[in-house]
Formats: C-alpha cells, sequence, structure tokens
C-alpha cells in the first residue's frame, strides 16, 4: 500500500487498494457519485417493480406514477429523520437544514418516508396498500444494497476500529498511518442483497398481501439491529442508537406477525393478483356475452 495515496481505501482479505473519485465531471457538470449510486438503484428497483407488477395485481402505470408520489416523501423524511437526531449540528443556523446537498440523509426515514407516500399514494388510487408494500420493499432492498456504495464512495458509514479478517483499510492524514475499521456499509449491501435474493423467491409462493413486507421488516431490522452496533456514526436517543432500536423492535414485531399468521388459513382468494385476475376474467366474459347478442 501507498502511504501517500492518503484517499486509497484498502480491502486486505480481498488483497486490493482503490481509491475512488467522489465526483464525476462532465463538461461543466459535476455529478456526485454517492447521488449517481443511488439513482442507479432506485432506476434498477423501478425496472425491477415494473416487471414484476402484474404478479402482483397491480399495473405497470401505477408503479410508475407511485414513484413521483413516493419519492419526495422518501428524501423529505431521510432528512427530517437526520436533523431531528443531529440538532446540535444545525441549531445555530437553522436554515442549513435544507442544505441537503451538503449530506445528512438517514435510510430509515427514508423507508418511513416512502410508506407515508406509498399509504397516500393507495389512498388516491384506490389500490391495496399491503400489496403494493410487498412490491415496494422488494425495490427498496435493491435499493439499498446499492444505496450503500454511495457510502464507499463517501468514506462513510463505517465501524469501529478492527483487526477482523473482514477490515478495511483508511489512511488517517493527521497520524499519517493507516487504520482499519469494519466496512459496514458493505456488510449491510451485502445483507440487503441476499435478503432480496430470499424474498424474491418468496413472493412467488406467498399466501396473503403483507408477508413479504413482513419478511422485509424482519430481514432488514435483523441485520440493522447488528449492523447498527458496529458503527460509529449513529444517530443517538438519549443512550439509545435510534437505527439500532427502532430495527430491533420492527424485527420483532414483524416476526411476532409471521408466526401469528402462519398459524391462520389464508384463502388464496383474497391475494390482489387474484382478485384483479377474476376481474379480468369477469370482465372478458361479459364481453364476449355482449359480442355474441350484437345482431350479425
Amino acid at each position: 500500500m501507498n502511504p501517500s495515496n492518503y484517499s486509497a481505501i484498502s480491502f486486505l482479505f480481498l488483497g486490493i487498494e482503490v481509491n475512488p473519485a467522489r465526483t464525476l465531471s462532465i463538461g461543466p457538470l459535476t455529478v456526485h457519485y454517492y447521488g449517481l449510486v443511488i439513482a442507479v438503484g432506485l432506476i434498477l428497483a423501478v425496472l425491477y417493480a415494473c416487471k414484476r407488477s402484474k404478479e402482483f395485481g397491480i399495473s405497470e402505470n401505477d408503479i410508475l406514477d407511485g414513484v413521483l408520489w413516493v419519492t419526495p416523501f422518501a428524501i423529505l423524511c431521510a432528512r427530517a429523520y437526520y436533523v431531528i437526531f443531529s440538532w446540535a449540528d444545525y441549531a445555530d443556523n437553522p436554515i442549513s437544514v435544507l442544505y441537503i446537498w451538503e449530506g445528512g440523509l438517514a435510510i430509515y426515514g427514508g423507508v418511513l418516508g416512502a410508506i407515508v407516500g406509498v399509504a397516500v399514494f393507495c389512498r388516491v388510487r384506490k389500490i391495496k396498500f399491503i400489496a403494493l408494500m410487498d412490491l415496494v420493499l422488494l425495490g427498496f432492498l435493491i435499493g439499498q444494497s446499492m444505496g450503500r456504495w454511495g457510502n464507499f464512495f463517501n468514506r462513510e458509514a463505517f465501524g469501529a476500529a478492527t483487526d477482523s479478517f473482514f477490515r478495511m483499510g483508511l489512511y488517517n492524514t493527521v497520524t499519517g498511518a493507516w487504520e482499519y475499521y469494519h466496512p459496514t456499509f458493505l456488510y449491510e449491501s451485502l445483507w440487503n442483497a441476499l435478503g432480496f435474493v430470499l424474498l424474491h423467491f418468496l413472493s412467488k409462493k406467498r399466501k396473503y398481501d403483507g408477508q413479504v413486507a413482513l419478511g422485509y421488516a424482519a430481514w432488514y431490522g435483523l441485520g440493522r439491529s447488528m449492523i447498527e452496533g458496529l458503527r460509529v456514526d449513529s444517530l443517538y436517543w438519549g443512550p439509545f442508537r435510534v437505527s439500532q432500536m427502532l430495527a430491533a423492535l420492527s424485527c420483532a414485531a414483524a416476526v411476532t406477525v409471521l408466526i401469528w399468521q402462519s398459524f391462520r388459513p389464508h384463502d388464496p382468494a383474497r391475494l390482489l393478483v387474484n382478485q384483479a385476475a377474476a376481474r379480468e376474467a369477469a370482465e372478458a366474459e361479459k364481453a364476449e356475452e355482449k359480442n355474441g347478442q350484437e345482431p350479425q
């Protein structure tokens, strides 16, 4: 490793050292890789949701329209969540709350905001909320898995110092030495990717609307509650790490409901996708009857 390359990042277990740029210049335009990675994650999530929308009884147009509703809610709540639990950083200059381009977004706030946005959208469009959440949260796992690599470009969201096999090296410009930390962004990215694969296949055999959403809450909550404990930049509420506490509670609640639901009978006809198929079949039958009655 070359200490003069002070912005480099090393992964000893892979035997590599990289020095990713933070920004990309396109003529007069400067693009931050953090934002670019998040945008790519969002696009992949939307493409996935559109491709599978019919399997959930939802139209592709509703997915595309829903993105326009949900994204502002997610961004505003992600910012609000971060600011509320980091108010000391903004108290002397409250207007800086609006300086979102300087960073300061919390993923859990984004998730909560997205849920609110989906709820409002479903209310307006008269769509079954929990069925849409099944699909939305699958997309979220794609976006979250991709989005964590934005932290990699920014050299942030890493954990405490460690000498573990998976340690990540960062060069400390103050001490002039390499220091090694838990790459918690990587842990969470891989955890979310694995969760997406598992829930993708589970969703094909779901017995009731909301089963995938509960699986998301249980899986993401479990992983985040463990990984958050390794981080050094957590948001606190008194002595508690806010995201860790919220993750643990959401995991416990989701697991409880999943167990309860496993002992209940579930009528396949109540799945939104089956209701949509039944409506289409009924409409097709009516159309055939109408055409048969028309004079030839």
